[in-house]
């Protein structure tokens, strides 16, 4: 039998029709066809699903085990999403839960190019926990966009990233923003000392985010934010290689609309395509992740005993300077607590309440590591 990774996922179903309906998932995600029209051995003993473990998980849902040949994926990271989920994602009683990758796959894919040490390293920041706000709200030309990221930047924040929801709009070109900002970032840090790094969000398609890229590095720029949901995997993969000294975020949206565990999707996957900084929603903010789901997100995202590099989590969503200090207790160090709209409130006041911020992270003693 060929190589396999296993699959888990999370099936609604009764105790007489589960394993029926495990052997079904199996053929779906292989072969998708009735296994008496194959008639090649080969396919049939190396490449057709196997159902690996049935359990109860509870409440009417069994996790069910299933193992997939790594030679229907090759090193194509839409491909391993399709083998995972494609066609059952179609099937609304199944959720991906979790996969265990082989060591080969991620020597394929390889990780973020760069991660949480670079990020520490090229801040000069290597204990504490690091601090972000985003640049809202769309709508704002570019003169407005890098005057408020030089606000953010003179109270020694960081990161500053794009909105997600800022692309490649008539109020807002890409190709104009991106070193409008970075020059408006450059100069606070040459102002206050302090490296602020800006993160440009990629929109549009490879080539256009390829261009927005070096635009980003002919500014001088080593870090850069796309939506792996809209853009595709594949994408996030090979910017990942293409620009290896860029730090490459990954904004969760359109995430909760594939019915894949978030640690799974965010913290795992994104990671494995490159993503070197993951940016999720924590739990008490506008979504409902859990603790227990935000633990094991950010648990995935800074795991090294796999061979790849850790990512940096970045707990957002509804966040306030009030909670600084639970979140900070919460994730540990090895975290980025992006704050947005609550400093935007501040209004004029936005570089001390920035400067507010920035101190009470570095202020902080951890009560949880």
């Amino acid at each position: 039998m060929s190589e396999r990774l296993t699959v888990t996922y999370r099936v609604r179903s009764d105790a007489a029709g589960i394993e029926a309906r495990a052997k079904g998932i199996a053929v779906e995600q292989s072969v998708e066809m009735p296994l008496e029209a194959i008639d090649a051995p080969a396919v049939l003993s190396d490449i057709v699903g196997a159902v690996e473990a049935i359990e109860p998980a509870g409440d009417g849902v069994f996790s069910v085990r299933i193992g997939l040949a790594l030679d229907t994926i090759g090193a194509d990271a839409g491909q391993l999403m399709n083998m995972l989920f494609g066609n059952t994602s179609l099937q609304d009683d199944v959720i991906l839960a979790d996969v265990d990758l082989p060591a080969s796959l991620n020597a394929a894919f390889g990780g973020p190019a760069q991660g949480l040490a670079a990020l520490r390293e090229r801040l000069g920041v290597p204990n504490r926990a690091l601090t972000g706000s985003a640049l809202k709200p769309q709508g704002m030309p570019v003169e407005r966009l890098a005057h408020l990221a030089e606000r953010f930047a003179l109270g020694g924040l960081d990161f500053i990233k794009d909105d997600h929801g800022l692309a490649d709009q008539r109020y807002s070109p890409a190709l104009e923003r991106i070193p409008a900002v970075a020059d408006a970032v450059g100069r606070a840090t040459r102002s206050t000392g302090h490296p602020t790094r800006y993160i440009p969000s990629l929109s549009g398609d490879l080539d256009a985010m390829r261009a927005q890229m070096r635009v980003a590095r002919d500014a001088g720029l080593d870090c850069a934010m796309l939506a792996p949901m809209i853009a595709g995997f594949a994408t996030l993969a090979t910017l990942a290689r293409e620009f290896p000294d860029f730090v490459l975020f990954a904004h969760p949206a359109l995430g909760g609309a594939a019915r894949i565990a978030p640690d799974l999707l965010l913290g795992k996957l994104f990671r494995l395509f490159g993503a070197g900084g993951i940016i999720f929603p924590n739990y008490g903010g506008r979504f409902g992740y859990s603790t227990e789901t935000c633990q094991r997100l950010a648990g995935n995202a800074r795991h090294t005993d796999d061979g790849l590099r850790a990512a940096l989590p970045i707990p957002a969503g509804g966040m306030t300077l009030a909670r600084t200090g639970e979140i900070l207790d919460f994730y540990g160090p090895d975290t980025m607590l992006l704050i947005g709209g609550n400093l935007l409130m501040a209004r004029e006041h936005i570089v001390e309440e920035a400067a507010r911020f920035a101190q009470a992270v570095a202020n902080h003693r951890h009560g949880r590591a």
